[in-house]
């Protein structure tokens, strides 16, 4: 199993209130997740008013269709109208789980994946 993590940053020009930053974080987390069925959220800088922090997962079993599709993704990132892409960092990570893995124990390793990336990105913004 592979997954891949993508963190970027977003500077959102023009925007005048929260809710025009949210518009716009809305809609690339709406493209993306419709286009490529990967998992995007907001992980730091929510009060901010012209950045965005965003951090997505994309799971596959061949590391370089995984590489591939964070590829395109970035790509599509730094053409989104209304946003230029800031900062952005890649991993990928390999793991495979054991046969007599639960689903409980599966939520306790999206969790803390989730956990690591919200860490990051706090580390990212300091």
């Amino acid at each position: 199993m592979i997954i891949g993590v993508l963190q970027f940053e977003l500077i959102i020009h023009g925007a005048e209130s929260l809710k025009d930053k949210r518009r716009v974080v809305r809609s690339v987390k709406d493209r993306l997740h419709n286009e490529h069925q990967v998992s995007v959220a907001e992980v730091a800088s929510q009060e901010m008013l012209n950045q965005a922090v965003l951090g997505l997962a994309c799971v596959g079993t061949d590391g370089k269709r995984v590489g591939e599709i964070l590829d395109r993704i970035t790509e599509k990132l730094r053409a989104t109208p209304g946003a230029e892409l800031g900062s952005v960092k890649r991993h990928l990570l390999e793991g495979e789980a054991p046969d007599d893995q639960t689903l409980a124990d599966v939520q306790d390793d999206q969790d803390q994946l989730m956990s690591e990336m919200l860490r990051r990105a706090s580390e990212a913004t300091s």
